[in-house]
């Protein structure tokens, strides 16, 4: 079905501008030489495609809309807080972070939000 798809990662963004700066200057990402219209930016994060674009729905989900896998988690979260990322701690059953860090199973993670309220993972597999 699929055979010759192409798929990537959508985030959106109210105001492009202050999602460009997150995204370059906090995560790192260099923006991908691809044709985009004026309220679209295509990066490229572990392979995979991802493309933030303007809606006046950013912000509004409250769920996980991007993860990210690292292989040093603490490094990470640190590299991040000192560029004033803040990470997210929750409480409520099947769900506890120490320190910003849920350690789930074979897994560690931990939730920040983007510049326009998105919420996105980083984790590592243990």
């Amino acid at each position: 079905m699929f055979e010759n798809a192409q798929a990537a990662a959508v985030i959106a963004a109210k105001d492009l501008a202050r999602a460009k700066s997150f995204y370059e200057g906090v995560l790192g990402l260099t923006p991908e030489d691809i044709p985009a219209e004026e309220d679209a930016v295509f990066y490229r994060l572990a392979g995979v495609p991802l493309m933030v674009y303007v809606t006046s729905y950013a912000g509004t989900a409250k769920n996980t809309v991007f993860s990210i896998e690292t292989d040093d988690l603490a490094r990470d979260m640190a590299v991040l807080r000192d560029k004033g990322v803040v990470f997210m701690d929750y409480d409520f059953p099947g769900l506890k972070t120490v320190d910003g860090v849920a350690e789930l199973g074979t897994e560690r993670s931990a939730w920040f939000e983007d510049s326009e309220g998105n919420i996105l993972a980083l984790g590592q597999r243990t």
